[in-house]
């Protein structure tokens, strides 16, 4: 590796590589058909009505639209038959108005024939009594007898022209005046004839041109409820300014909830023990104490959900009693049992009985030692306890029910030889083969990989399968994309999951696919996994594919790990080796090998540092000045790369020195100027980068990735973040032509193995390291990288297995 010089001559652009978000599809309304076009035949009016009920309706609408036009389909194939000029339907017309007729009659018949039976004893002539039979045959013969009166006026002779009436009768005397010599034809076209009213396709809509989106903001709870939770907290000596997030999480009755339970204000993003504890105090005075249900309580979901933000579906028992003791809880077994109790968190075991499980979290009374709760000093196998919160226990148990659903629903006998055959890699021809054969598959490999899994979207489109890839990022859907040849075989997860993006749901509310491949698997949480599986009809097919050395989701969770622990499904592995010197250093960094490689084009550049303030100015030389130069890659295509967000060299340190030397200004909106690099955060997870267009009233006006958004003014400050640097995390499932990462000294505790693979490798084209960790770099390349998250999801798979 080389050191980059100063001086080079600049290159030619790179362009970007941002993609348009689809548009959401927007449905149809449903529509019945008119009386008019129904009338005009009855056959044109039935596939009018089958055309509507099947294309634009769905769901339980379709129904109705269909009865509501087969039933003017029938009324108006009734009218037009009456029109029509035949025997046979004049005659059904008037018997129809004839059974009326007959009905009437029958019924005043019955009303004179009762008044005259009770008249009878004034002398009057009696009238003879009909019974109700045969008042019903005397109305049938009378009908019979007035159709065939009418048959045999239609079957005699008609006079010319006798029975015509309106526009026939006017074009007849027409006739016959010009046959005689009274009038000129002339006469009778003074005026052109009205045009045929004829049926015509609709002409499309004009392309409108998008309209930006809005981002969308929280609900916020009811004044009333915000000022109520103010009061609240102002009393206990806690900032007003969390009244909204309190209202938000604790509902509509907040306020009393904190004035009974105080604790509760460690649910709020940011509240620590300490606070909580503090405004306690303020709210019970002596009243509360260290070992209070309510703060135990309390604290054992603290701890789980500090937990899950650092990606751990579950804690060892022993963790979180350990953790209750450094809490000042002094009974940390009994704290445990309550929170089991009263449902805050819930108890799991990784052994072979529910029963240890339950006799390990809740011990007897008087507390029990480790050895005794894991029954290490029986001689039985021990038991490990652990515990978890509901949401994410049932996120993995549903997301191993499915997994299991979707390998045991599959087709097994498909051949898809002939597509494996014209593969464009034998990795591909045998990744096509085993989705051929399997409904769920992992698929490992690094970015040269990614042509894999497109050429199966690609073979398994050519045989008439729906065929869909799922990306995390906007930036990876373009490069499938891409790859595939299709624009609209490649979606994101996101956008697949809010229904923005992709083919829509089937009438059972299933995901309309037959094969579904999702990239970037390591970034797939236990919740999205979960979710993504319950919308997969049975007999779809899952490829799960990643590179499993890149840094796991910002979620809780393991799933492609936890996918390929337990060897639950069959497994792809690319032989397929990323290009490049920028290639091979990231292989080497995979297997724990830190090694010089030869860059004859400046591909991999090393910039050794002395300190913080020296590794942000040559950070900076390198984006705006260097890099563009000597590599030919402009500065809005460099990605800058750091360790965190904090720090003399975090994210922060080095957005504030990028922006003033790539577009100084005075942040007039909420620090942020037209042109500013930024990162949209919409939800927690998830980056979009893109730049500022301008502000207004409305809010941010942002480019993200060829997507116009607004983000308003409130949420700016939560959702939106310059993005010249970003983290490896945010990193994560895009890629840059150049990429600079920054290692300052005191970054050296947060680097790891995965970290490094993560940001070495979204560079495409050039890789420079800003370099101030010395032994820190292949000391962590070297450590073997640990099951660093604690999650159920690999036992529960095995056990469906077994």
């Amino acid at each position: 590796m080389t050191a980059l010089p100063r001086g080079e001559s600049p290159g030619p652009s790179a362009t970007d590589d941002d993609s348009v978000v689809a548009d959401a599809p927007v449905p149809a309304p449903a529509v019945t058909a008119p009386a008019e076009e129904a009338a005009a035949g009855t056959d044109e009016a039935t596939g009018e009505a089958t055309g509507d009920s099947t294309g634009e309706a769905t769901g339980g609408v379709a129904d109705d639209v269909a009865d509501g036009v087969a039933d003017d389909v029938a009324d108006g194939g009734e009218a037009a038959a009456g029109t029509g000029g035949s025997d046979g339907s004049d005659e059904t017309a008037e018997a129809a108005d004839d059974a009326d007729t007959a009905a009437e009659t029958d019924g005043s018949a019955d009303a004179d024939t009762t008044a005259g039976t009770d008249g009878s004893a004034d002398g009057a002539a009696a009238v003879p009594v009909l019974s109700e039979a045969e008042a019903e045959l005397a109305a049938q013969r009378e009908l019979l007898e007035r159709i065939e009166k009418r048959k045999a006026e239609k079957d005699g002779p008609i006079p010319a022209g006798t029975k015509l009436s309106g526009p026939a009768a006017d074009l007849l005397a027409a006739v016959r005046a010009v046959e005689s010599g009274e009038k000129p034809g002339a006469a009778f076209f003074d005026s052109p004839a009205p045009a045929v009213p004829r049926r015509t396709v609709p002409a499309p809509a004009p392309v409108r041109e998008r309209a930006p989106e809005s981002a969308r903001s929280p609900q916020g709870a009811a004044p009333e409820v915000v000022s109520a939770v103010a009061a609240v907290l102002a009393a206990g000596g806690a900032p007003e300014s969390l009244a909204g997030p309190a209202a938000g999480t604790l509902g509509a009755q907040a306020a009393d909830a904190l004035r009974e339970d105080p604790w509760q204000l460690l649910s709020l993003p940011g509240v620590g023990p300490e606070q909580a504890d503090g405004f306690a105090r303020a709210l019970l005075g002596a009243e509360c104490g260290p070992d209070d249900e309510r703060r135990t309580a309390a604290l054992v979901g603290w701890l789980l959900e500090r937990a899950a933000l650092q990606g751990h579906t579950a804690l060892d028992a022993a963790e979180v009693r350990t953790a209750l003791a450094g809490r000042a809880v002094t009974d940390p077994e009994a704290a445990v049992q309550h929170a089991v109790a009263e449902g805050v968190v819930l108890v799991f075991q990784d052994g072979p009985e529910d029963e240890e499980a339950e006799e390990a979290a809740q011990a007897p009374e008087g507390g029990a030692d480790a050895d005794e709760d894991t029954g290490a000093g029986d001689g039985r196998e021990p038991v490990q306890v652990f515990l978890g919160l509901d949401r994410y226990a049932l996120a993995e148990e549903s997301l191993a029910d499915g997994l299991a659903r979707l390998v045991n629903a599959c087709e097994k006998d498909a051949d898809w030889s002939a597509a494996a055959s014209s593969a464009p890699s034998p990795s591909a021809a045998e990744l096509i083969r085993t989705a051929a054969a399997h409904g769920l598959v992992a698929h490992t490999g690094g970015e040269a990989a990614r042509a894999e899994p497109a050429a199966l979207i690609a073979a398994a489109s050519g045989l008439g399968l729906r065929a869909l890839g799922a990306t995390h990022s906007v930036d990876g859907r373009q490069r499938l994309a891409e790859a595939v040849g299709d624009p609209s075989a490649a979606v994101t997860l996101a956008g697949l999951a809010a229904g923005t993006e992709g083919p829509g749901r089937d009438e059972e509310g299933a995901v309309a696919v037959d094969l579904l491949v999702v990239l970037d698997a390591p970034q797939v949480d236990v919740e999205t996994g979960a979710m993504l599986v319950e919308a997969l009809a049975d007999g779809t097919r899952l490829v799960l594919s990643g590179d499993p050395g890149v840094l796991g989701s910002a979620g809780a969770g393991r799933v492609f790990a936890d996918v390929l622990a337990a060897r639950a499904c069959p497994q792809v592995v690319s032989r397929t080796p990323d290009p490049g010197p920028i290639g091979e250093l990231v292989s080497g960094i995979g297997v724990g090998e830190l090694n010089q490689v030869a860059a004859p084009g400046r591909e991999v550049v090393i910039v050794p540092v002395r300190d913080a303030g020296e590794a942000v100015h040559r950070t900076v030389q390198l984006v705006a000045d260097s890099v563009p130069r000597a590599i030919g890659v402009p500065s809005s295509d460099t990605q800058v790369i750091t360790v965190g967000h904090g720090g003399s060299a975090g994210t922060r340190a080095l957005n504030e020195a990028l922006k003033q030397r790539l577009n100084p200004g005075p942040g007039r909106f909420g620090g942020f100027d037209p042109g500013d690099r930024i990162a949209h955060v919409p939800a927690p997870g998830r980056t979009v980068p893109g730049v500022v267009v301008s502000a207004d009233a409305e809010g941010l006006h942002l480019d993200c990735a060829g997507t116009p958004l607004v983000v308003p003014q409130e949420r700016v400050e939560a959702s939106v973040r310059h993005a010249w640097a970003l983290s490896a995390h945010q990193a994560a499932g895009m890629r840059w032509p150049a990429v600079v990462v920054v290692l300052p000294g005191d970054a050296a505790q947060g680097l790891s193995r995965p970290w490094v693979y993560t940001a070495f490798s979204r560079g495409v084209r050039h890789l420079s390291v800003v370099h101030g960790v010395d032994q820190a770099l292949p000391r962590a390349v070297a450590q073997s990288p640990s099951q660093d998250r604690t999650t159920r999801l690999r036992t529960l798979l095995e056990a469906a297995d077994g």
